[in-house]
């Protein structure tokens, strides 16, 4: 063989096998309060409002099966840090992880990352004595609103990381669409202004929400905010690719839980949970895929970014690595259905809910609901003073208002035919045997995990004893306190 062609080909083995050493670089992105369905790659209308992360999706794989565990933002960033929900982590709402519990950044740092978070930095860092080497907050964001910032912030992230021959975790938090929504003339100071602006005639409510006007006023606000989310992810990606990191960077794109309107967000209904994952990985992830059968979850990205890391995961983890999945497996074994749950809400109020979903049907049991509690949360806004106002003169409205205030101690749902979980199908006899096997399917993992609530479940219709189990858990506030009127915000 001729010296040149054995000079390239020990040049070629010898990059290989540099490329095979390199640590790879994990960039996680998450949106607060974003519809999955908002996006044009699942299906939102109007078709134009995320250009950026339709592109992205192009380039990876979609999850059309992927959901948080916790529908809230605080207790959905603290399972991601930790890796366990929160009735394992300590993490039930806003609050603190238990002192000890592994996360990701000292696992990171500690395996030689360069670790950095850009917006809601108490949510992504459920401890104090958790240390980002680099973290900048909603405040010097452009109120968590600006692209420019966050592109600039990136940028100087990215370049330490080259400095220091470190690979790198980094956090993207926006605070878009998070309320209150953009209204042009109304710009919160250091905001920008979206990249396209829509209007009230340019919505379509979601099948969950009732078509009213001022719902759909709100809901254009709400699509201005998810614009200018889409103009913070061209403009971090665009960071990304300046740098040179594309090629050896895994990012994933989700929000932290659904809308917040009604029947979303801090809940567990399907569209509370359910979130867009988008994942790409230049060399490992195939381009242009989708994944419709897989139930990925938050709690799996610990094992995940650890496996793909090479970096040795903590004992005690929650979730499993879908790593597999990544490179291209079809079907992974546990990824059947979704575990997802509730604890506190803003305000410190404790309102436990545990769901199970698969495929085709959604069971839900609140132990809370007791036929006088009044649940509220701080996501109502002008879609809860429109329905309020129709509900005066539309009975079927109104029944749908005293669902989301009152509740009821169980819940089922077929997805299939109905994915706004309109009809609940507990007392439906047809589906008795579902419902006790998804009701055992769900004390399994209640068991599995350690959960408090499994003793409330298994005395369901004793309210006495849930009444008991809820104050031991939860302390005081875990009494039953809020009455129609009552207004948790004072």
């Amino acid at each position: 063989m001729k010296p040149i062609i054995l000079f390239f080909i020990a040049l070629a083995l010898l990059v290989a096998s540099s490329r095979a050493g390199e640590s790879v670089n994990i960039l996680l992105f998450t949106a607060d309060d974003l519809h999955a369905e908002s996006l044009g790659v699942y299906g939102g209308r109007p078709s134009d409002v995320t250009p950026n992360l339709d592109a992205f999706a192009a380039e990876g794989l979609l999850f059309n099966r992927a959901h948080v565990n916790t529908a809230i933002c605080a207790p959905c960033r603290a399972i991601i840090a930790t890796g366990r929900y929160g009735h394992r982590s300590g993490a039930m709402g806003f609050m603190s992880a238990d002192p000890g519990v592994p996360d990701l950044v000292t696992t990171f740092k500690a395996a030689g990352f360069h670790t950095g978070v850009l917006g809601k930095v108490g949510h992504s860092t459920p401890r104090e004595d958790i240390k980002w080497d680099y973290a900048y907050d909603q405040k010097n964001l452009g109120d968590g609103r600006s692209p420019k910032l966050y592109y600039e912030r990136s940028m100087t992230f990215l370049k330490q990381a080259k400095e220091t021959g470190k690979p790198f975790y980094f956090m993207v938090n926006s605070h878009d669409p998070h309320r209150p929504y953009c209204y042009p003339d109304k710009l919160r100071k250091g905001a920008e202004m979206p990249s396209r602006v829509y209007h009230a005639q340019d919505v379509t409510v979601p099948g969950f929400l009732p078509n009213l006007p001022g719902l759909r006023e709100e809901f254009a606000a709400y699509l201005n905010s998810t614009r200018r989310l889409d103009d913070t992810f061209g403009r971090v990606m665009d960071a990304l690719e300046e740098t040179g990191f594309v090629d050896n960077t895994l990012v994933l794109f989700i929000t932290d839980n659904g809308l917040a309107m009604p029947f979303a967000k801090c809940n567990a209904w399907y569209h509370a949970t359910r979130s867009p994952l988008l994942v790409r990985w230049p060399g490992v992830v195939k381009p242009g895929t989708r994944d419709d059968e897989n139930f990925v979850s938050v709690v799996d990205f610990f094992p995940t970014f650890m496996e793909a890391a090479d970096v040795e995961a903590p004992p005690s983890l929650d979730g499993q690595s879908f790593l597999p999945l990544l490179k291209g497996r079809k079907k992974q074994k546990g990824r059947e259905r979704v575990f997802t749950t509730i604890d506190s809400k803003a305000g410190g109020d404790y309102v436990p809910m545990r769901a199970l979903q698969n495929g085709k049907y959604g069971y839900i049991y609140n132990p809370f609901a007791n036929d006088e509690f009044w649940y509220r949360n701080n996501n109502e806004g002008l879609a809860m003073k429109a329905m309020d106002e129709a509900a005066k003169n539309n009975e079927v409205i109104k029944a749908r208002i005293d669902l989301f205030r009152y509740r009821v101690p169980e819940e089922f749902y077929d997805l299939e035919k109905d994915p706004d979980c309109l009809h609940n199908l507990i007392d439906n006899p047809e589906y008795k045997e579902l419902i006790v096997d998804m009701q055992a399917q769900l004390v399994a993992e209640m068991k599995r995990t350690e959960d408090p609530m499994l003793e409330a479940f298994q005395n369901k219709g004793d309210r006495t004893k849930v009444d008991a189990v809820l104050e031991a858990t939860y302390g005081k506030r875990g009494k039953i306190r809020e009455k129609k009127g009552f207004d948790p915000r004072g």
